[in-house]
């Protein structure tokens, strides 16, 4: 399917890529077989993103709430991790998508962190979609360490507390410098945001797909940026239409 023409096109989008187990669930298979499919569903969309022009696709891979799941899954979970960045990141790189990591990176496995790294500065000075891989990532946690490092400054005299605002606290989450995601989609039919991006949603849209995300494909991907393009976004204040009545 080729990408629609759209009047609105995000500049960032941002996914929780929920339903993996559950779909496997379904069909009678291991939930490591959810996980795997899961993956395909990534490669799908990363390339349906770059095709239609999003400059920014958030993936939540790994919460930092995910360890509490049974080892054999984590396992599983940080082996397709590693098997996606050593077989796709040379494709990426190619295809100039650049891939910026978000998360806690203290006490990571000292297998993990290094792939993360290098996919990174491999990527570095890339110029086309900007992936960002959401890694032992938890909000709360995301703004606690931002606070913290605010609170160190300020007890160091490099700051005043009334000089804290709404930028800087911005400027020291692991997002700094990405814009605040347009949209933010969730497969499988939950409505929540499970401590994802709790800060950088404060005007997002969301959109909630019932389909579990194995099954989230390019087709439904675009239908999703169809239904956003058709919404009013106002951030608190008066859509064009609205203004252009009350001026008249």
């Amino acid at each position: 399917m080729s990408a629609p023409t759209l009047s609105a096109v995000p500049e960032h989008v941002a996914i929780i890529m929920d339903g993996n187990g559950r779909w496997a669930n379904a069909r009678g298979l291991p939930r490591t077989m959810g996980h795997r499919k899961g993956v395909e569903a990534v490669r799908e969309t990363v390339r349906a993103a770059g095709d239609i022009g999003i400059k920014y696709l958030t993936l939540f891979a790994f919460s930092s709430e995910n360890w509490r799941r049974p080892e054999a899954e984590v396992s599983d979970l940080l082996g397709l991790l590693k098997a996606f960045i050593r077989r796709d990141l040379a494709e990426l790189h190619r295809q100039n998508v650049r891939i910026r990591v978000i998360g806690d990176r203290t006490g990571l496995r000292g297998d993990i962190l290094p792939l993360l790294l290098e996919a990174e500065e491999t990527t570095r000075n890339n110029t086309a979609l900007t992936l960002v891989i959401a890694f032992n990532y938890g909000s709360r946690d995301e703004i606690t360490r931002a606070f913290v490092s605010l609170a160190r400054d300020v007890e160091a005299g490099r700051l005043r507390p009334q000089d804290i605002t709404a930028d800087l606290v911005d400027a020291r989450l692991d997002t700094a410098g990405i814009p605040d995601p347009d949209l933010i989609i969730r497969t499988s039919g939950e409505e929540r945001l499970s401590n994802f991006l709790l800060w950088q949603a404060a005007y997002s849209e969301f959109m909630f797909v019932p389909d579990y995300w194995p099954d989230f494909s390019r087709e439904l991907f675009f239908s999703a940026l169809e239904k956003y393009a058709a919404r009013d976004r106002r951030f608190g204040g008066l859509s064009a239409k609205q203004a252009a009545a009350v001026g008249s």
